[in-house]
């Protein structure tokens, strides 16, 4: 990672300026020509040296009070069929594998689920049912208690 990298990763790594031109405003911070932040921020993407840009929602701001982490016991050869299925879906913000932990935790595919209401995340979480059929051998859902902050990594300003 070069300075210039460095530089840009500390001015976007709490979120672009909610703007009508972010990309431009950061150039403009940084004096460098917005082409240029676009190229750079892609190449950090590619190489993995960040991992994604994208909004990250406020979901009881906008009304959905009742979010569920809902985890499922499928089998794992199919956990990546049944997984990019579920990911798909309008109401599910993020879907993925994680390990067992047998006896007591038999759940390998994790898909959060939101809505307004408990009755609304039901009825979603009857749709995967149905999707998942005679795959799914059980499930949970655990309900969100507040939002926590999510952060990754974060480098000192240079």
């Amino acid at each position: 990672m070069d300075e210039l990298d460095r530089k840009i990763i500390t001015a976007t790594q709490s979120g672009l300026p909610l703007v009508k031109e972010p990309y431009q405003a950061i150039a403009q911070q940084l004096n460098i020509e917005a082409d240029l932040l676009k190229q750079r921020m892609k190449k950090m993407l590619e190489s993995g040296q960040i991992r994604r840009i994208g909004a990250v929602p406020n979901h009881y701001k906008l009304g959905y009070k009742a979010n569920a982490m809902s985890v499922w016991d499928v089998p794992d050869e199919l956990i990546t069929e049944l997984g990019n299925q579920l990911g798909a879906l309008s109401f599910v913000s993020h879907c993925y594998e994680r390990p067992r932990f047998l006896p007591k935790w038999p759940y390998n595919l994790f898909a959060m689920i939101h809505g307004k209401s408990k009755q609304e995340v039901s009825e979603k979480v009857q749709q995967v049912v149905i999707l998942l059929g005679d795959h799914c051998a059980g499930y949970e859902l655990l309900y969100s208690k507040q939002i926590l902050k999510k952060t990754g990594l974060r480098l000192k300003q240079v």
